[in-house]
């Protein structure tokens, strides 16, 4: 059921906001130079590596690290960057990760290849074995607001507690908190 979902909201989501997805690649592209998607190798379902799109907000010359280990990183953004974020309209184009299988609208935020403390921490409380999300527990619980460690316990306990129900619940929390632009700090 869920990966139904899944498929059902990502098509019909791409196909409503390929309008204003366009529009958003056109000012990314106006805005700074380099390409308007960037593709960045992440760790999904049992640590297996896939390529994740988003919207670029950073500068072309960024080291590929967490945005919280980025040492002024606000220096790197984009003109256009910052505003993408806050709205987390740079995360639109992981819909079509949905679509194809490699991430679930709900789940652990999929981390980058080089996080190995993550991919150990989730090995370990069994949040690994799940498909990375586009929203998840922890990010309608306090997303960049939490530890490290905090995230990895809120990814087990939504392990433990996952269904269509609960996924619905953190769906609607997401769209409040987006448009309230809740513990976004990058």
């Amino acid at each position: 059921m869920k990966r139904l979902l899944d498929i059902c909201v990502s098509a019909t989501a791409l196909l409503l906001l390929s309008p204003l997805m366009l529009l958003i690649a056109l000012a990314v592209r106006l805005d700074s130079p380099g390409p308007a998607l960037f593709w960045s190798q992440r760790f999904g379902k049992d640590g297996t590596l896939f390529w994740m799109p988003k919207f670029r907000t950073m500068r072309t010359d960024a080291p590929q690290l967490p945005t919280h280990l980025l040492q002024n990183s606000v220096n790197l953004l984009t003109g256009l960057g910052g505003i993408l974020r806050k709205s987390s309209l740079d995360e639109l184009p992981q819909l079509w990760s949905v679509l194809v299988g490699d991430m679930s609208l709900v789940g652990p935020r999929p981390g980058l290849f080089n996080q190995n403390d993550l991919i150990e921490m989730r090995a370990q409380n069994g949040s690994h074995a799940l498909l990375p999300g586009i929203t998840g527990l922890a990010q309608v619980s306090g997303r960049d607001a939490l530890t490290l460690t905090d995230k990895v316990a809120l990814d087990g306990e939504y392990s433990q507690r996952q269904s269509l129900l609960f996924d619905l619940r953190i769906l609607a929390l997401t769209v409040v908190k987006v448009i309230r632009a809740d513990s976004i700090k990058h």
